[in-house]
């Protein structure tokens, strides 16, 4: 009989390349170690760091920072420039030490725009040592490395990967190759023995036999035509809906920062929300009453999306847009406006009066934009059509307590009409000239 070939010859020298390569990936996979993080480890001071720590976000953190200028100069080091004795008396009572006639004191008034620091009295000198050595201590540098709890993907482990990767397509390369080469061998020993293959007879294309089935092509074309109908009806409800809109803004604002995280009213910056139709777009003086002293963001506000450098760039913009000079801590007078873009838009012939919502029903903030508190960027919650708002006044019922005149048309309900609880719509919610001029 003739011979076709060694295919087991050819099978082993490919089945030993493909546990050489897998044994190789497992043995750099091994090999691979992460480098653990390394701090610079701090000098020991004549205080307590960790305690100064507290006091200082207690009672400094508001005009000064370790390593920037604010209301106060940058307080890291402040040991190796003033003498110990002197930054007691300084801390305890700046004014006087400027009164005394004190050269140190007073060019230091001098350069930071003669601003007076308060006197802190209070403090023992126990607690100006723990400041003093939480100030002392040097900028802690970290490795970049894998947080506690964290499986971090090394270099290594994706070099692995893309060998056992390599791998796998290697042996579908090979399969594919092997079906191949047997479905040669099967269609040579066929003709060897004089076997044929059965042929197939020609069937009628689908669509001519669909053609020729009259019912079931008219059955077809009613149902095109009510998905059609449907689909464009659909298309045509959504014209004018915004819902999910997340426009990026010209200076970033994280509602989940400042609304979740440090737990900001929503009406502190939106107040035109409490007394005008309009909630209003916060002045830049408000946002300055609290960056006035915040010019960076801490280490862990960053996000994988948004770094700390990132964040601390867009407080930058708020400078520049309000002309802060950051290091002289004054304004320079030269501003440029910001663009916002608005989210929340209705149409003009539509009437919606904020206050009315906020303080006379007392409806919440989230209950019409989401859960502000958790969006990163802001983006339209609701999708604001009418069947959303007249849905909303049919099942909310109008808070009556200590309001006379509530009181009067709920009584006179009730008397018709039997009603105990008395919603929006029976208020006349759903007349068109309540929300349409």
């Amino acid at each position: 009989m003739k011979k076709v070939g060694n295919h087991n010859s050819i099978s082993r020298i490919l089945l030993f390349s493909l546990a050489f390569l897998l044994s190789f990936s497992a043995t750099s996979y091994a090999q691979d170690a992460a480098a653990p993080a390394a701090e610079t480890a701090a000098p020991a001071g004549a205080g307590d760091a960790a305690a100064g720590k507290a006091l200082f976000n207690a009672n400094c953190a508001a005009c000064h920072k370790l390593d920037g200028k604010m209301t106060g100069p940058a307080l890291r080091g402040v040991t190796e420039r003033h003498d110990t004795k002197w930054l007691h008396a300084w801390i305890k009572d700046s004014q006087k030490l400027i009164k005394s006639g004190d050269a140190a004191a007073v060019k230091v008034f001098e350069e930071n725009n003669k601003s007076i620091m308060t006197a802190f009295p209070q403090l023992s000198d126990a607690d100006i040592d723990n400041i003093l050595a939480y100030t002392a201590e040097p900028i802690v540098t970290k490795t970049p490395g894998p947080e506690p709890g964290v499986e971090v993907a090394t270099e290594g482990s994706g070099v692995s990967n893309n060998i056992i990767l390599g791998a796998l397509a290697l042996v579908m390369v090979m399969l594919v190759v092997m079906l191949f080469l047997v479905n040669n061998v099967l269609g040579k020993i066929a003709k060897a023995n004089g076997i044929e293959a059965v042929q197939k007879e020609p069937s009628v294309p689908i669509w001519v036999a669909f053609a020729k089935n009259q019912f079931l092509v008219l059955v077809t074309s009613i149902f095109l035509l009510l998905a059609s109908g449907y689909f464009v009806y659909g298309f045509f409800m959504q014209v004018g809906v915004d819902q999910g809109y997340q426009p990026i803004q010209p200076i970033h604002y994280s509602h989940k920062i400042h609304a979740g995280d440090n737990g900001i009213d929503c009406k502190y910056c939106h107040s035109s929300a409490r007394v005008s139709k309009n909630a209003g777009i916060p002045s830049l003086n408000v946002c300055m009453n609290c960056h006035k002293n915040i010019s960076e963001v801490a280490e862990e506000t960053a996000t994988p999306e948004h770094s700390k450098a990132f964040y601390d760039g867009e407080i930058q913009k708020l400078y520049d847009a309000v002309g802060w000079d950051k290091a002289g801590q004054k304004y320079t007078g030269v501003t440029k406006p910001v663009k916002w873009v608005r989210i929340h838009n209705l149409p003009d012939f539509v009437y919606f009066n904020h206050s009315q919502h906020v303080i006379v029903a007392g409806v919440e903030c989230q209950t019409c934009h989401g859960p502000v508190e958790t969006l990163e960027i802001m983006e339209q919650f609701s999708p604001l059509t009418m069947g959303w708002c007249v849905d909303c006044h049919r099942k909310t019922d109008v808070k009556m307590e200590g309001n006379a005149y509530y009181d009067k048309i709920h009584a006179e309900l009730a008397k018709k009409y039997g009603k105990d609880k008395l919603t929006a719509a029976e208020m006349g919610g759903l007349e068109c000239g309540k929300c349409h001029y």
